[in-house]
């Protein structure tokens, strides 16, 4: 089920993780040149999973890792073997010596995960050492790989393939150490980080399917409109968006913004970076860069 923990952290949180076929042409992903000092850049927001139509990178896509010094990822997770993904995952996976999955959440809370792995045939005790975190990751996995998503077509894969064919340098803005530390501090509300999954994964189609194909048009008015529906005014809402998403904003703008006047670089993150307040076009922007859709 999840023998190797790489693919459990692969496949990130449904609200904030968002390729193409080989008939791309008449798709149109949002594209944003970045430009400053008289150096220019791109950002793109990206996509974790993808299916088989998802295949091929658009070529103004190609074109504009191909015109750059250096592409620049979340965590080049390429670079890295599964052992090693896993024997560095397991500690943040995993619960205390004593402690289970059971000890984590409510009992309400724990029927409900009870129910939703016995509706699929699978037994809730292969869970009892994973942090309800890793649990909530799983079962998103599960839901993308039911609608035929999967990480080997997602577009930051394709992205770091692009760039080391045409040998150019692979930058991180984060540790794989840094986003495990990110989930896990998702910990402290563990009973609502289930319930608010467990009703997410009720509509999960219609939603995902919606933003994937909001990406795919580089529609940002529709994944605007997701990430205020992801990260609504409720507790869960308000806290989920400060550490996923506006700290590590926070943090990438001022380690990009002093190289973005030096240096050409094709920044690829998750679509969901990109839009509203936080995002990554507006705090460039406040930086005094020109961001302009291509």
């Amino acid at each position: 089920m999840f023998s190797t923990v790489n693919r459990v952290f692969l496949t990130l949180l449904l609200a904030f993780l968002i390729g193409f076929s080989s008939h791309s042409a008449a798709l149109s992903p949002a594209l944003f040149k970045v430009e400053k000092s008289g150096v220019t850049s791109y950002l793109f927001g990206t996509v974790h999973v993808g299916d088989e139509s998802m295949d091929g990178l658009p070529k103004k896509i190609t074109q504009a890792i191909e015109q750059t010094d250096e592409v620049i990822v979340e965590v080049n997770i390429e670079a890295l073997n599964a052992f090693e993904i896993q024997k560095r995952s397991i500690p943040f996976m995993t619960l205390p010596q004593g402690r289970t999955l059971k000890d984590e959440i409510s009992a309400e809370h724990f029927e409900a995960l009870k129910q939703y792995f016995a509706a699929k045939q699978i037994n809730i005790a292969l869970f009892d050492n994973l942090a309800p975190w890793a649990v909530m990751v799983t079962m998103m996995q599960i839901e993308y790989q039911n609608l035929g998503y999967v990480e080997n077509y997602g577009i930051d894969k394709q992205v770091i393939a692009h760039a080391k064919k045409h040998n150019k340098p692979i930058g991180e803005l984060e540790t794989l150490e840094q986003q495990l530390e990110m989930l896990s501090s998702l910990g402290v509300k563990s009973d609502l980080m289930i319930s608010t999954t467990l009703e997410q994964l009720k509509d999960v189609e219609q939603y995902f399917l919606d933003l994937v194909n909001a990406w795919k048009k580089g529609d940002m008015d529709t994944l605007n409109k997701y990430y205020q529906l992801s990260f609504d005014d409720s507790d869960y809402g308000k806290f989920s968006e400060e550490v996923m998403l506006t700290q590590r904003n926070n943090n990438w703008v001022e380690q990009l913004a002093p190289r973005l006047t030096k240096e050409s670089l094709f920044i690829a993150v998750g679509a969901l970076h990109l839009p509203e307040q936080h995002g990554l076009i507006t705090q460039l922007k406040a930086q005094g860069f020109n961001v302009t859709r291509l």
